[in-house]
């Protein structure tokens, strides 16, 4: 079965990086287009990135742009967020998403908080 699990949130101050990483397995993971999604407390899940199945075409929130890239390595069935410059309103569950009908596969989601 699919199975998507993130890892790599924290508890980061304004300004620093982190890296976050989404192992897939259940499927051929060469194939999708992948997503990350964040939900912040109170808001609704929102999508931050979105790359092909080769990592060619990346699409990016306007609120993230320049600041996080989104990239895979297909040979290890793993999807990465770099967030770097980050704000406190980056504060979010994050999650990965396969976009497979009819409704999708979702990970757990990690945390990323950025305060001082």
């Amino acid at each position: 079965q699919v199975q998507l699990v993130e890892s790599g949130g924290g508890l980061v101050q304004p300004g620093g990086s982190l890296r976050l990483s989404c192992a897939a397995s259940g499927f051929t993971f060469s194939l999708y287009y992948m997503n990350w999604y964040r939900q912040a407390p109170g808001k609704e899940r929102e999508l931050v990135a979105t790359i092909s199945p080769a990592g060619g075409t990346t699409n990016y929130a306007n609120s993230v742009k320049g600041r996080f890239t989104i990239s895979r390595d297909n040979a290890k069935d793993t999807l990465y967020l770099q967030m770097n410059s980050l704000k406190p309103e980056d504060t979010a569950v994050y999650y990965c998403y396969f976009p497979q009908d009819p409704s999708g596969f979702w990970g757990q989601g990690t945390q990323v908080t950025v305060s001082s």
